[in-house]
This record gives structure tokens, C-alpha cells and sequence, in this order.
């Protein structure tokens, strides 16, 4: 068995769903062969260095269940991007490309976040490429805390308020960017999450039948993709109600 999920944005103002996802690792994943994470795990995420005591609870617990035999894949999001080897070491977990082609139940399957494919926000993707840039990143990791802290508080109310006022069809992916990068990876199956918007799309690209899965975000309610011998199905599920 194996089985994706995304957009969890772990913070501690939502005990809830981090609660919830305490439980999935110990009843769902702990059965797993893989867990594949694709980005916004955290709502943010300032820098390896300045992890807080319940982003290491986190490490440790996804720690725990690497050692029971699960492998962890691990993608960045647009919330935290920061991410690094330093706590992929400490969470025994594999930080992922992304896109990244993998094998799943025998098939190749293109993962990614899914922001690059809203190409059609275009000041969304001009800050994601100054963001991305191999200059920008070392500027930012080397950053004081306390600025890097104040910039990611900036940057998240920014995104709230410019997501509130963008059309829907801007905030999804552009149609285009999909079948181009499917094209390009040669795959009949991708899976994203980032839109907060868990469907299942049948599309045609090259003329052949393909499929773009969209993974649920965790708010409301918890999502899974679970792939084994019986297919695919994406679930929701009840998050944890409080102690």
C-alpha cells in the first residue's frame, strides 16, 4: 500500500488536524510501503535552523514510523519551500524533486506541488521564480531568524489577501501546463496537490487517455490517496476531535 497526501499546513494554532495526523501515521501509514508528503506539510517554514520545538515533535514522530519500515518522500510546497536536508536527516525522510517521476503499483507517475502548473497567476509565478532563484534561496537562509520570521509573516497575509481577490480560474492550473508537462515526462498519471481541490480529471494528451489527480488539503477534514492491489481512491476522513 501506499499513500499521498498534502497541504496538511502543520502549525500549532491547528491542534486539530495535527492531532489527526498523528493518528494517520500510527493506524494508516504505520501499514504503508511509502508515504509520499507533496509540499505545504507546514503552513511555514523560516529555515532548518529555526525549527521550533513542535516542528521537531513533528520530525520525531515521522522518525518513528521511518523506523518501522515506511519510507518517507518529502515535497516542497510554495508555504515551505525552506525545507532541508537537515530536517529530512532528523524526520528520516527523502526530500523529493519537484517534478519528480516515480514508480507507483508498476507506473509511472509524475508527482508535484502543483503551483508551478498556475501559470496563469502570473504574479504569483514572477515572486516563485525570485523566490526559487539559487541566489535568493542562500540570501534567505542566511537571513537573521527574527527577519526571516518577519518576511514569512509578510509574504503569508499577502498571499490571503491577493488569493481572496484573484478569480477562481486563476488560482487553479492553466489546462495547458498540464498536458505540456505530461507530454514532457512521458506519464499517463499525474498527481498534485497545492489547489485545494481534490478531484479526479480524465484528460486526452497525444490522444492517449490520461488522468490528473488532485490532492486534498487537510482543514475541515483529512485526505488520503491510497494506491494498492485494489486501485486508486482518494478519501476523506473526520479529523480528531479534542482530548
Amino acid at each position: 500500500m501506499i499513500l499521498l497526501i498534502s497541504d496538511l499546513h502543520l502549525e500549532e494554532q491547528r491542534p486539530d488536524i495535527t492531532r489527526a495526523f498523528l493518528r494517520f501515521l500510527r493506524e494508516r501509514a504505520v501499514q504503508a510501503e511509502s508515504l509520499y508528503i507533496l509540499g505545504d506539510f507546514f503552513e511555514v517554514w523560516i529555515g532548518d535552523d529555526g525549527m521550533s520545538p513542535f516542528q521537531h515533535e513533528i520530525a520525531v514522530a515521522l522518525r518513528q514510523l521511518s523506523e518501522t519500515g515506511t519510507r518517507i518522500f518529502l515535497m516542497h510546497g510554495n508555504r515551505d519551500f525552506l525545507i532541508g536536508q537537515a530536517f529530512c536527516r532528523e524526520a528520516g525522510c527523502t526530500l523529493l524533486n519537484d517534478p519528480c517521476v516515480v514508480e507507483l503499483a508498476g507506473e509511472r507517475v509524475l508527482l508535484m506541488h502543483g503551483d508551478s502548473l498556475c501559470t496563469a497567476d502570473q504574479a504569483y509565478m514572477r515572486m516563485r521564480r525570485l523566490l526559487r532563484n539559487p541566489l535568493s534561496l542562500f540570501i534567505l537562509r542566511h537571513l537573521p531568524l527574527a527577519k526571516r520570521q518577519q518576511l514569512a509573516r509578510k509574504l503569508r497575509n499577502e498571499s490571503r489577501t491577493q488569493t481572496r481577490m484573484k478569480a477562481e480560474a486563476i488560482t487553479d492550473v492553466t489546462p495547458a501546463e498540464v498536458e505540456r508537462v505530461m507530454a514532457e515526462h512521458r506519464v499517463h498519471t499525474l498527481i498534485h496537490g497545492h489547489t485545494h481541490r481534490p478531484a479526479v480529471h480524465e484528460l486526452t494528451v497525444n490522444g492517449q487517455p490520461v488522468q490528473r489527480i488532485v490532492l486534498g488539503d487537510w482543514d475541515t477534514q483529512g485526505w488520503a490517496l491510497q494506491i494498492d492491489e485494489q486501485g486508486l481512491e482518494q478519501a476523506p476522513f473526520a479529523l480528531e476531535a479534542e482530548a
